[in-house]
């Protein structure tokens, strides 16, 4: 299969950001290839049977799917360097629960791109999921506390629709949210997060665009 490591991608997907974000801060090199979503490929419903989606990590020709998954891979395979995950059991276990409550953010945006108008309802509970994490990030410079974790890897990539969510949810996340905003400043002065996230207006064109597949304009 050429590269000993391989990665489904499709772009602006947040959870294959997390696992380009997790690669990176291990520096481990890696193929990526550009999955369309509309006319999937052989090697991607072979690697992905089950859900058929990206993202997929191929080590070794063996296939992780889920991107939290692949992430706490990526930390077991190669952990020379840069934890993602605490050693203590418990703080493992915290960090692993706030990594996917960082999900919430996508499950309760993609409202604004699969309905028309703008709904009050979904700004709250969006506002709310922000603020939730926002309340346990606190004063630290990371959710990892001095460096980053599991957590931060796996919400840093929503900051790529932060745009988009303030434009249909009419909200600033800036006078909202300014430890989360100025966390994601912070995050995105590492190499590893930088590389590997959408510009946020290309994240917003596709949104336009699969609004547009649902018939909104």
């Amino acid at each position: 299969m050429g590269k000993e490591v391989i990665l489904l991608d499709v772009q602006p997907s947040p959870f294959a950001m997390r696992v380009k974000i997790a690669l990176a801060e291990k520096g481990v090199e890696f193929e990526s290839k550009e999955e369309d979503l509309s006319n999937k490929s052989p090697l991607l419903l072979e690697m992905n049977p089950v859900n058929k989606q990206v993202p997929v990590l191929i080590h070794k020709g063996r296939p992780i799917c889920e991107s939290l998954i692949i992430v706490q891979y990526i930390d077991e395979i190669w952990n020379h360097k840069s934890p993602l995950l605490p050693s203590d059991p418990h703080q493992r276990a915290h960090a692993r629960f706030w990594a996917t409550y960082a999900d919430k953010i996508y499950t309760t945006g993609r409202s604004f791109w699969t309905s028309e108008g703008k709904s009050e309802e979904t700004t709250k509970d969006l506002l709310e999921c922000f603020k939730t994490l926002e309340g346990e990030l606190g004063d630290k410079p990371y959710f990892g506390d001095k460096t980053m974790n599991i957590v931060d890897i796996s919400l840093i990539p929503f900051s790529s629709f932060f745009y988009t969510l303030e434009k249909f949810g009419n909200f600033s996340m800036k006078a909202e949210c300014p430890k989360l905003v100025a966390w994601a400043n912070r995050c995105m002065q590492k190499e590893s997060v930088s590389k590997s996230l959408c510009d946020p207006y290309k994240t917003d064109e596709a949104v336009l665009q699969i609004r547009k597949k649902h018939g909104i304009k």
